[in-house]
């Protein structure tokens, strides 16, 4: 929910904070990146730039956003999604 109490549709920010554990000695590092950050009920992008200098992007797809990927390219099941009227 964000302060109008409505839910949130997108998640849009210019940097990212990763904090990860080192396996070997337990210490807790935290790292803020340039990544560019989008989410949305159908998953995440990240996009930055490589080694480069050229755009990259990483996209994780949730099980809302695989279901919908599948509808849009034929390899999800043949259902009406109007309820069974005919044209």
């Amino acid at each position: 929910m964000n302060m109008d109490n409505k839910p949130l549709k997108e998640i849009r920010a210019s940097s990212v904070t990763l904090e990860v554990t080192d396996a070997a000695t337990g210490q807790v590092v935290r790292r803020t990146l340039p990544i560019d950050y989008v989410e949305t009920a159908a998953g995440l992008r990240l996009m930055a730039e490589d080694a480069n200098g050229n755009p990259a992007q990483l996209v994780f797809y949730s099980s809302f956003g695989l279901g919908k990927l599948r509808d849009l390219t034929g390899g999800g099941p043949d259902k009406d999604p109007c309820g069974g009227h005919s044209h």
